[in-house]
């Protein structure tokens, strides 16, 4: 991986309360793949959570979800502005990169949109 494709960690949501505020306060969106929460923050930039957990299946499934996640995230930069959560389900896995993508921005625009 090259180091200029990683998310910075300013892109990154890490805090237990941060993940919670979200949670509590964020617009929950059902996804085919995966269930995404959504609150805007005050930095200006989109920050991504992962919480795979071990329904998901073992590390190397729970590890392999997260990476897909992190690449689409980091190909569509479209919640600027947005704290983003992100659940994945057992169905993310078999799905291919093109689908899971597609998924997360018409899940993602659907939102976007009702702001407006």
């Amino acid at each position: 991986m090259a180091k200029d494709a990683r998310l910075r960690s300013a892109e990154r949501v890490r805090r237990h309360a941060d993940f919670q505020q979200v949670y509590e306060h964020g617009a929950k969106l059902h996804g085919r793949y995966s269930t995404i929460f959504v609150l805007p923050n005050t930095q200006g930039v989109g920050r991504l959570g992962i919480a795979a957990t071990k329904k998901l299946g073992g590390a190397v499934q729970r590890n392999r979800a997260k990476r897909l996640i992190r690449e689409i995230f980091r190909r569509n930069k479209i919640a600027p502005g947005l704290d983003v959560v992100v659940v994945p389900r057992r169905e993310l896995l078999e799905a291919s990169l093109t689908t899971l993508e597609t998924d997360y921005r018409v899940t993602l625009e659907r939102r976007l949109r009702q702001r407006r």
